[in-house]
């Protein structure tokens, strides 16, 4: 039951209330505390708090999943060269007007075998105060440019900045998509430093793990060209987030 955690916290401060015999304030520190938990569980999408993402393969082999958020762009393709120097497909969440832009790039995507997902029309800053029905239609739009430039369909989605609310997950229902997080974020959108990106991903490497990732810039390239050595060397293999959702 994924709200497990949360209705025991609940009944927590609950009991708490009572043996302070209803304090006012006592009431005001509960309802700040559980109010706290579920802003955090709307921003961390291992929680699975309002939606059941996939976060991770449960696997027993060496193997990780490489991702990129918000493409295609104009570092996409030096991304795609280098994973097909080391023959590897990955999976890249597009943006829909992103796919307006670079086409020819999305087609290259899917051409050479890697595995794509919806993330949303916009990516609108304004993701977790949309309603139901403007999300769920920022869905279908990147749906229906994905179908229109790649002949493409696709049950994946990769909520912008792994927020998730009632209002999404209702649009993810409606849509039929699968939820697709992460357990690895490389906060290479946040930092411009190769060497803390690189430590940040590599020190919290396990088996199964999905990495999130940006093809959105130089650096994150160069990050990436250093993480391949790296999982050759410590002999990972891996695999595109679909191997998991047809598996289940």
């Amino acid at each position: 039951m994924k709200h497990y955690p949360f209705i025991l916290f609940y009944f927590f401060c609950n009991a708490f209330i009572y043996a302070f015999h209803g304090s006012f304030w006592v009431y005001i520190a509960c309802f700040l505390a559980f109010s706290a938990v579920v802003v955090w569980g709307s921003f961390d999408i291992r929680l699975g708090y309002f939606v059941n993402s996939i976060t991770h393969k449960r696997t027993k082999i060496n193997e990780v999943a490489l991702t990129f958020d918000d493409g295609p762009t104009e570092f996409t393709s030096q991304f795609l060269d280098l994973l097909k120097e080391h023959q590897i497909r990955a999976t890249f969440f597009c943006i829909g007007k992103q796919i307006e832009k670079y086409p020819e790039i999305f087609q290259r995507i899917i051409a050479e075998g890697h595995t794509v997902g919806n993330h949303t029309f916009s990516h609108s800053n304004n993701t977790g105060f949309l309603s139901a029905s403007k999300m769920t239609a920022e869905i279908e739009k990147c749906d229906e440019i994905m179908a229109k430039a790649g002949h493409i369909k696709t049950d994946l989605y990769r909520p912008p900045f792994g927020v998730t609310n009632p209002s999404i997950a209702k649009a993810i229902k409606r849509t039929h998509k699968k939820s697709i997080g992460w357990n690895i974020r490389s906060l290479d959108t946040v930092t411009d430093d190769e060497k803390k990106i690189f430590k940040r991903i590599t020190k919290s490497l396990k088996k199964g793990s999905i990495i999130l990732l940006h093809d959105t810039s130089e650096k994150t390239y160069h990050v990436l060209a250093d993480l391949l050595l790296f999982l050759r060397n410590k002999k990972y293999s891996t695999f595109t987030v679909d191997s998991i959702t047809k598996s289940k």
